[in-house]
């Protein structure tokens, strides 16, 4: 009892370290930013400096803008993000039950997967639509393929051993695929999952560069065209941190569904 009492101990501290070491890190890169941009070893018009960052957010945030455009950018990952892990887990089930559909796709599968997304971003929007609609297709098109073969691939290399053990109690395939194959795949679908948001981050970035009014792209882009830097540095923080939000929530559901599996 003692002894596991230690080792748990022991695994806590090491994340306290852990944690502690991520942090002061943190602190020294911004610090020798602020630094060097105080005593103009670099140009704090080119890349802003960490106080100027912070005086824009609050700015932004006390005129009530920065939580729209938050609100909006969130928005068009989380719908990203949802319809292109649920459907491309769907697509990847049906490549499953069919291997002769698997087949036929598989080429198709690979050249899409190859396609430049992001320079094809104008030619989606004008197919979908300015607005959300059109920032949610290019942030779709950009996850939806690795999301399909990632899944397709776990899937058909769950252990044969188990697959021909239920087929010896007469399971049906559709019965293998849910007592089994599906379950089997829950942690790698979270695993794609913390993939897709930064993937779904990128398409909406790239659409709001090209249409959107409103959300954390469209702050960036324009405080490029008005050489607002503080503005730019200010979008990408704001990124940051969402994003670092978004993958913890994640990462937090995992291991609680590790919890649960073990």
């Amino acid at each position: 009892m003692n002894d596991c009492l230690k080792v748990v101990k022991s695994n806590k501290q090491k994340k306290y370290c852990l944690l502690l070491t991520q942090i002061i890190i943190v602190i020294l890169i911004f610090g020798l930013w602020e630094l060097l941009t105080y005593y103009h070893l670099i140009d704090s018009f080119l890349i802003s400096s960490p106080s100027r960052i912070i005086k824009k957010l609050i700015l932004y945030i006390e005129n009530g803008e920065i939580i729209k455009h938050i609100a909006i950018s969130v928005l068009e990952v989380l719908l990203g993000m949802a319809i292109g892990t649920l459907a491309g887990i769907f697509i990847a089930s049906l490549l499953w039950f069919s291997k002769r559909l698997a087949k036929i796709c598989d080429p198709f599968l690979m050249v899409l997967n190859a396609l430049p997304k992001t320079a094809l971003a104008p030619i989606m929007i004008i197919w979908a639509g300015t607005g959300v609609k059109g920032i949610v297709v290019v942030a779709l098109s950009i996850l939806l393929i690795i999301t399909i073969i990632s899944t397709y691939n776990y899937m058909i290399n769950i252990e044969e051993e188990k697959i021909k053990m239920m087929k010896s109690f007469n399971a049906s395939r559709l019965q293998i695929y849910f007592k089994l194959v599906l379950p089997s795949n829950y942690i790698n679908i979270i695993n794609i999952v913390k993939i897709n948001i930064g993937m779904a981050w990128i398409g909406v970035i790239v659409g709001e560069f090209l249409v959107s009014r409103a959300g954390i792209g469209y702050l960036i882009m324009y405080g490029g065209q008005v050489f607002d830097m503080d503005l730019v540095m200010m979008g990408v923080f704001v990124l940051a941190i969402l994003a670092f939000v978004m993958w913890k929530i994640v990462d937090s559901l995992e291991k609680l569904i590790k919890k649960k599996l073990t």
